[in-house]
């Protein structure tokens, strides 16, 4: 089946491109374009798309209010994943775009190539969240206070081994990468990843990386 896709973006020739881009995949089918936040939302409700590529800074409602309204728990499920599109890197608004449940980030100036296997990849429900990315995103919260007190509560629900798996994914650790480290079965991995995302209610690895640092479990060069 096709991955239905959602192109967001307040600059027309940025949202037209990629929207052929993605179109010309047969894979891929785009089921919508929209200009602002408040137009995505309406859209996305018609179309229920797989994934939604989200510009960040728009008129009318920004990205980052719109992925919250998309992601909203009484919305009609299955909820759809949401790419941030930006031009600056990790900033302060990319942050708040995981924070409010995107599935990772895109630069506007990455290579089509790795624009189209970036929505494969979050379609099949991975964070878009490279190791070199993650390091980027571990610089910013170097620059932020040490994790939050009240996010930290939640981690108590995590075993000592679970908590062991978060600290490797907030350093962008692949699972084989993570077996190796600790002596375990890439298929146990797994099994604790899954365990983690579904106690701390998170959807892939990129909430992983940001739940890690804010409640301090992680520090920067940890």
């Amino acid at each position: 089946m096709s991955v239905r896709v959602l192109v967001v973006d307040d600059q027309a020739m940025v949202r037209a491109g990629f929207a052929a881009l993605l179109d010309a995949q047969p894979d891929i089918e785009v089921v919508g374009q929209a200009a602002d936040g408040d137009e995505a939302i309406r859209i996305a409700t018609e179309t229920r798309p797989d994934v939604v590529l989200m510009d960040v800074r728009m008129p009318v409602l920004d990205g980052i209010e719109a992925t919250k309204a998309l992601l909203a728990p009484d919305r009609p499920k299955p909820l759809p994943k949401i790419v941030v599109l930006t031009t600056f890197d990790v900033d302060d608004y990319v942050l708040d775009a995981l924070r409010a449940g995107a599935s990772g980030f895109m630069l506007k100036d990455a290579l089509p190539a790795d624009l189209v296997d970036g929505v494969r990849v979050v379609a099949r429900g991975d964070g878009l969240l490279a190791p070199s990315v993650t390091r980027r995103l571990i610089e910013r919260f170097a620059a932020q206070p040490a994790g939050r007190s009240d996010a930290g509560a939640d981690l108590g629900v995590l075993t000592d081994r679970e908590r062991e798996v978060l600290r490797e994914i907030a350093h962008g650790r692949s699972n084989r990468e993570i077996a190796t480290a600790l002596f375990i079965a890439e298929q146990t991995v797994k099994s604790h990843v899954s365990r983690v995302f579904t106690k701390l209610g998170l959807r892939d690895r990129a909430q992983a990386v940001v739940v890690a640092y804010e409640s301090g479990l992680v520090v920067p060069r940890d």
